[in-house]
């Protein structure tokens, strides 16, 4: 287990203060258990890592411990939370092939309650290497067997396929979260996770279900958004969240920081969106408990 050195900013623990107090209408009190979250959609660039980071960090803010596991071989989620690659002497790739447990590849990020698998380039060729081994599609959820019930939420970053990998986040997860950007094909490839959604719940995993659905990179100046956000809810109701992810440049500057957005500047109105979900998440499953 590693930690994650200082990083060049003397106001950080400023702004996780100021953090905590911009989601102090979150409830502190999450559910019983780890809840497992499988964040996927086989496109990419539609703002899972983005998600993955920022959920994290919010929830984080509000007293959960939190896990993020990176299952991305490009390693974005690790590096938008400041680990430097020379960092990751253990990380996913080891975590599936067996050559290390998920204690051993941890590393404690700079947000307090907030930890990581880090992912590195080694991860690409851990699906041809997974094709032989023994349960190959049940390694992660293996693996985070009884290691994992010190945190409330674990976030799994997962790579814009549905290949083995993304296979191994499913099985182990509890739900899907789906970030969705708000563009002409969105409906599309929803129907294709759906789908896919559904057979691995039906071979591998029954419990499996869709947590949500994010709407991502909204422009209120483009009908196009609009026209989108209401398909997407009109096929899918109450599973898509209210509140929507707006295109943000302070959302694309942060992660060469080495920061989630709500850290880089929590001000900005991707960072309020991000509190706003994870509060909107929450109170959800309150309601739920109830």
């Amino acid at each position: 287990m590693t930690e994650a050195d200082d990083m060049d900013d003397p106001d950080m623990d400023d702004k996780v203060e100021v953090l905590e107090v911009s989601t102090q209408e979150t409830s502190r009190a999450a559910a019983p258990g780890p809840q497992i979250l499988a964040i996927a959609n086989q496109k990419g660039g539609v703002g899972k890592t983005t998600t993955t980071i920022n959920l994290a960090t919010a929830l984080a803010a509000v007293g959960c411990k939190v896990l993020i596991v990176d299952l991305d071989p490009q390693g974005n989620a690790s590096t938008g939370l400041g680990v430097d690659r020379a960092q990751r002497e253990t990380s996913t790739y080891e975590v599936l092939t067996g050559l290390a447990t998920l204690d051993q590849a941890l590393f404690r990020s700079r947000i307090p309650g907030l930890d990581i698998i880090p992912s590195t380039v080694d991860l690409s060729g851990a699906e041809l290497e997974l094709v032989d081994i023994e349960r190959r599609s049940y390694r992660l959820r293996d693996a985070m067997e009884n290691t994992v019930q010190n945190y409330q939420y674990v976030l799994i970053d997962c790579p814009p396929s549905l290949g083995l990998l993304t296979l191994n986040a499913l099985t182990a997860a509890h739900s899907v979260l789906v970030p969705l950007q708000c563009e002409f094909f969105a409906l599309e490839g929803l129907s294709q996770l759906i789908r896919t959604i559904e057979r691995v719940s039906a071979a591998f995993n029954p419990e499996l279900h869709i947590k949500g659905v994010v709407l991502t990179m909204f422009d209120k100046r483009n009908n196009l958004s609009g026209q989108v956000a209401d398909d997407v809810r009109e096929f899918l109701g109450d599973k898509v969240y209210k509140t929507v992810i707006p295109r943000n440049v302070k959302i694309s500057e942060a992660p060469s920081y080495g920061k989630p957005a709500l850290l880089y500047d929590h001000e900005c109105a991707g960072s309020k969106a991000y509190i706003q979900l994870a509060s909107e998440m929450l109170k959800r499953e309150r309601s739920r408990a109830a």
